[in-house]
C-alpha cells in the first residue's frame, strides 16, 4: 500500500473510532429493515448492522415500528451503547448503577465474613455514594460500566479536590479507594482495563496533625472534672492515655479481655488497626480505678464501655467517646478544639518518652510498626541537659 494511502486509511480509522456511530435509517425497498453503522473495535472500522422488520405485516406498520426502533436505538447510541461490543463483552454493558449496587453488596458480604472492618465498609460505601451523586449532579455520560474510563477518574478526583474544596490527603484517599473499586470492576468483567493506572497520590509536604499535645495543667483539670462527674469516662481516658488503645478498639473491649493477676489487657486482632493480637501492660493506678468501679463484678462477656461508659451487654460506637469529650469535657473546661480526645494518646506517648521510658518499651505498648513512628512523638523542645547522660561513662 502506498505510504499516502496508508496514512489516509489510518487517519480515517481514527476518525471513525471517534465518531463511533451514525444515525440509524429505515429501509423499505426489496427488504424492510433498520440499519446503523457503528465502530467495531475488533475489526477496526465502521460496520453495518441490520435489524430486519420483515416479520411485521404492512408497510404502514413497518414504518411506524421502524421509526420507534430508530428512536430507541438512537437513545442507546447517545448513551454509549455499541452493538458490536455488546456481543463480545456483554458484562461491560451492565448498568453502572447496577455494578455499583453489586459492589456495595460485596462490601457487606466481606464485612459479614469478617474480612473487612466496619469503618472501612462505611467509608467505601460513602465514597461510592458520592461518586453516584456526582454522576447525577453533573449529568455525566456514564450509563454503562465500560464508560468509566481514565478521563472520568480524573474529572471525579478534580471534583473531590477542587469543587468540594478538600485537602490533598482526601484526594489521595479517594484515589486509593478508586484503585480498589476499579480492581473489583476489572476482575468481574465490568470494565476492560484499570482506568486508575497512571494516577498516583500527590506528594504532600509534611503537615502537623490538627491536634496538640495536652499540657500537664490541663490534664489535671480533665482528671478532676471526670473524677467528679463520670469516673467510667475517666477510665476511658486512662486506657487511651496509658495503654494507647484507640477509640475504635476501646469500643470492642470486654471484661474478659483483662487479666487482674497478670495486670494485662489482651486485644483481639479482629478489632485492632493492624489486625494483630496484642498484650498490653496495665498500670497499677488504672487497674485500681477499675476495681474501685467494680468493673470485674460484671459478666466477662459484657462490653467495658456500654451506656454511660459503664459495663453492659451493648457495644457503643467509638463516636460516643468523641461526643462526650466535645459536649462535656471541652465545653465545661473551655478548652481549645486543638485538644481532642485522641490527643490523650499522643500526650501519653510523648510524656512517657519525656519520663525517660526506653523507646522500645513505648514502641511495644503503642504497637508501632517501627521505632521511627515512635520517634515522631519524642519531645523536640528539650532545653536542659539530660541527667541520665551527665553521669554516663562507657568503657572507652
Amino acid at each position: 500500500m502506498p505510504k499516502k494511502n496508508f496514512v489516509t486509511q489510518k487517519r480515517k480509522t481514527a476518525i471513525e473510532e471517534i465518531v463511533a456511530w451514525k444515525t440509524p435509517r429505515l429501509h423499505q425497498a426489496s427488504e424492510c429493515y433498520v440499519s446503523l453503522s457503528a465502530f467495531d473495535p475488533s475489526r477496526g472500522k465502521m460496520c453495518l448492522k441490520k435489524f430486519m422488520l420483515g416479520h411485521i405485516k404492512g408497510k404502514r406498520a413497518q414504518r411506524a415500528y421502524g421509526e420507534a426502533l430508530i428512536k430507541r436505538l438512537t437513545e442507546k447510541l447517545v448513551q454509549g451503547w455499541n452493538p458490536w461490543v455488546e456481543i463480545v463483552q456483554p458484562l461491560e454493558y451492565t448498568s453502572f448503577d447496577d455494578a455499583c449496587g453489586r459492589y456495595e453488596e460485596y462490601l457487606l458480604k466481606m464485612l459479614g465474613e469478617g474480612n473487612m472492618r466496619e469503618d472501612t465498609v462505611a467509608s467505601y460505601t460513602s465514597r461510592i455514594r458520592i461518586l453516584r451523586k456526582w454522576k447525577e449532579k453533573e449529568k455525566i455520560n456514564l450509563h454503562y460500566s465500560y464508560q468509566f474510563n481514565k478521563v472520568l477518574v480524573g474529572q471525579f478526583l478534580d471534583y473531590i479536590f477542587i469543587d468540594r474544596n478538600n485537602t490533598i490527603r482526601t484526594r489521595n484517599n479517594y484515589l486509593s479507594w478508586l484503585k480498589t473499586f476499579c480492581k473489583y470492576l476489572v476482575e468481574r468483567g465490568y470494565i476492560p482495563n484499570d482506568p486508575t493506572e497512571g494516577y498516583s497520590c500527590v506528594k504532600r509536604n509534611r503537615q502537623l496533625k490538627n491536634r496538640d499535645v495536652i499540657p500537664d495543667d490541663v490534664l489535671i483539670k480533665i482528671k478532676n472534672w471526670a473524677w467528679k462527674h463520670n469516673r467510667h469516662y475517666l477510665l476511658a481516658c486512662y486506657i487511651l492515655h496509658y495503654l494507647f488503645v484507640r477509640p475504635k478498639e476501646m469500643s470492642y473491649l470486654k471484661i474478659g479481655d483483662f487479666n487482674i493477676k497478670k495486670k494485662t489487657l489482651f486485644l483481639h486482632g479482629l478489632n485492632t488497626k493492624n489486625h494483630n493480637d496484642a498484650l498490653l501492660t496495665m498500670p497499677d493506678h488504672v487497674l485500681r480505678l477499675m476495681i474501685d468501679l467494680h468493673i470485674f463484678d460484671s459478666p466477662s462477656n459484657y462490653y467495658l464501655f456500654s451506656h454511660g461508659f459503664a459495663p453492659g451487654p451493648e457495644r457503643r460506637s467509638e463516636k460516643s467517646f468523641r461526643d462526650y469529650w466535645h459536649h462535656y469535657i471541652r465545653k465545661n473546661l473551655k478548652m481549645t478544639d486543638r485538644y481532642k480526645f485522641y490527643s490523650l494518646k499522643d500526650t501519653g506517648i510523648t510524656n512517657m518518652l519525656r519520663a525517660n521510658t526506653d523507646i522500645l518499651t513505648v514502641r511495644d505498648q503503642a504497637r508501632h510498626s517501627s521505632i521511627l513512628i515512635t520517634d515522631i512523638y519524642t519531645p523536640k523542645d528539650l532545653q536542659n541537659a539530660n541527667d541520665l547522660l551527665l553521669n554516663y561513662k562507657g568503657v572507652l
